[in-house]
């Protein structure tokens, strides 16, 4: 399938989360699986860096996974909507990108991985959603909208770039910019290098273990995800573990972003954006980083002369 010439137009789209929530909430379910699958074969990664997807210049990728001598990819295509399977051994195996049960996907995508000789055995429950089903049972998820799944990979095309001049500021610990698929969302964290409080967990189907072992040490954490709950829209994010004293009374930039106190963290609504001027778009994005950055580093004391670029 080849989207029309002019949906690819705009590098920021519209990305109304009411005109495609079935389709967020099915395809979120499709990344878990794959997601679980790295996650079954990779070595544990400090922060669950292991289990990560990565935006690539057509979807979103495992990367290399080690499957004994071997090794394989699985890669979301959003631009021929095509799921595709490819180990070093030359194998290749996949399945469109089309409406379907959570049920359906996660049978078709472990028979083809045995095809490969690939086998692979996961945790069938999903994590970070309440009420959660298990992934082979899963028949009242089904939506697939082809072009708000190709919308929203082009917004996750234009936050990794911004996301990834960001990082580039800072020469502490930092994670890479990469698809969390619990959330779900595209996110980057920085670290002070100090010890945090234990967290107190509570995270919907995650492991409390989990979530104390991700936030071991203070961060500052920024991303992207495409709403929901108190914030029924997409949005860009930024918080801090733990929290230091006025950080939510902290002034940020631009005009737009606020505080939630329901999620604790700021947000900056997509479409401030996308409606800015297109030759400022990076740099209010970049603004409300480093501004909430500068927030949460100054109030809890960060060393940043040792900790960023000059």
């Amino acid at each position: 399938m080849t989207l029309p010439a002019q949906t690819h137009a705009d590098p920021w789209p519209s990305l109304p989360l009411d005109a495609w929530t079935d389709t967020c909430a099915t395809l979120h379910l499709w990344t878990q699986i794959v997601g679980k699958i790295r996650l079954a074969q990779t070595p544990w990664v400090n922060h669950s860096w292991h289990v990560t997807l990565y935006v690539t210049a057509r979807g979103l990728t495992t990367s290399p996974i080690p499957h004994g001598m071997r090794v394989f990819q699985i890669d979301f295509d959003f631009v021929t909507h095509e799921l595709v399977i490819q180990s070093s051994d030359g194998g290749r195996g996949g399945l469109p990108l089309r409406p379907q049960t959570v049920a359906t996907f996660y049978e078709r995508v472990m028979e083809e991985l045995r095809k490969l000789e690939l086998p692979v055995d996961i945790h069938k429950k999903p994590n970070e959603v309440p009420n959660a089903v298990r992934f082979d049972q899963d028949e009242s998820h089904s939506a697939y909208d082809a072009e708000f799944a190709n919308r929203f990979w082009r917004v996750l095309v234009q936050a990794d770039r911004v996301f990834k001049r960001f990082r580039a500021r800072f020469i502490g610990k930092c994670s890479p910019v990469h698809f969390f698929w619990g959330a779900p969302d595209l996110a980057v964290t920085r670290f002070s290098g100090r010890r945090a409080p234990e967290h107190p967990g509570g995270v919907p189907n995650l492991p409390d273990r989990i979530a104390q072992e991700a936030y071991s040490h203070e961060v500052s954490s920024c991303g992207f995800w495409p709403g929901g709950g108190p914030v029924p829209h997409a949005a860009f994010y930024s918080y801090a573990y733990p929290e230091p004293p006025g950080f939510s009374e902290a002034r940020v930039k631009p005009d737009g972003a606020f505080y939630s106190r329901d999620l604790r963290e700021f947000i900056l609504p997509y479409d401030v954006v996308r409606e800015a001027d297109p030759r400022d778009r990076d740099d209010v994005l970049l603004d409300f980083l480093q501004s909430t950055y500068e927030a949460a580093a100054n109030l809890a004391g960060w060393d940043r002369d040792g900790l960023e670029r000059p």
